[in-house]
């Protein structure tokens, strides 16, 4: 998950901060049985929470007949290493948007740091995390002060999508769509390239999709296999995921995951050793 300054997990609960469809903004909280929501919530607005924080965790996911399906495959080890894992998604597709704009060729640790920055100079305070901005909250913001997000070229890009979102040129709402219809209407609209658009239907809408040519997924795969990275090439990812069917958007996820894992112990381990020389 993202860390964007707009949940924390605390005390064994997690926490996000949501808007609902009056607009306030609330908090609300899931620590693995229950919904923790706040007492002034009308039946209408603890329907709309739950129904947000199930999406955003996951909630309703078999992961028992994942791990049966991949219990047999070379991704097995995967079960124990990631035990209890689902996709998280974001709670609005405009949300999705920018924050798979804003991993555009970046590490996912810089991404994170960008994103956090734009919640923080655009977004609305709930306690001691943040709403993520509205659109038009990024809308107005000025040149030099998106620039403090530190989003390079990609702020150009996000407000320009931005502003074809509220004309209501773009539409992000492709819940009925199919995912090659999906793409093809996506890659329409400069900043959208085929790796975002599929980042974008999994993050946001939750399709059953993965973006095949990301590093990071074509990287887990060399680790898995034991091939070096530049072997791997996007069709030899969906060679190797497509077979698993309605699982395949989870089982990228969690290859990803398995790289994020073994990259960071990696450059731990060169930090230690550069301490130990040091």
């Amino acid at each position: 998950m993202i860390r964007n300054g707009t949940w924390k997990f605390e005390g064994g609960v997690f926490y996000q901060a949501l808007r609902l469809p009056s607009g306030e903004i609330t908090v609300a909280g899931y620590d693995g049985e229950n919904f923790l929501l706040p007492d002034d919530l009308g039946e209408g607005d603890k329907k709309f929470v739950e129904e947000k924080l199930s999406f955003i965790l996951g909630l309703d996911t078999d992961l028992d007949s994942f791990y049966a399906e991949i219990s047999d495959s070379p991704f097995a080890f995967l079960i124990d290493e990631f035990r209890g894992l689902t996709i998280p998604a974001a709670p609005g597709e405009y949300q999705a948007l920018v924050e798979v704009i804003a991993q555009q060729q970046v590490s996912f640790d810089f991404a994170q740091r960008t994103i956090a920055n734009l919640v923080r100079i655009a977004g609305k305070p709930a306690g001691d995390i943040y709403a993520f901005p509205r659109p038009e909250e990024i809308a107005q913001l000025g040149e030099e002060k998106l620039g403090e997000a530190k989003l390079g070229y990609r702020a150009h890009y996000i407000k320009n999508l931005t502003a074809l979102y509220l004309e209501g040129k773009l539409s992000l709402e492709l819940w009925d769509w199919g995912v090659e219809e999906a793409l093809g209407y996506l890659t329409k609209f400069r900043g959208i390239g085929k790796w975002t658009a599929e980042l974008f239907l999994a993050y946001g809408l939750r399709k059953n999709v993965y973006p095949a040519g990301d590093l990071g997924l074509r990287r887990g795969i060399a680790k898995i296999f034991g091939k070096s990275v530049k072997e791997v090439k996007e069709r030899d990812v969906r060679e190797i995921i497509e077979p698993y069917g309605k699982w395949k958007g989870l089982l990228a996820f969690y290859v990803t995951c398995y790289d994020r894992k073994t990259e960071l112990e990696r450059k731990v381990k060169i930090q230690n050793r550069r301490k130990s020389h040091g």
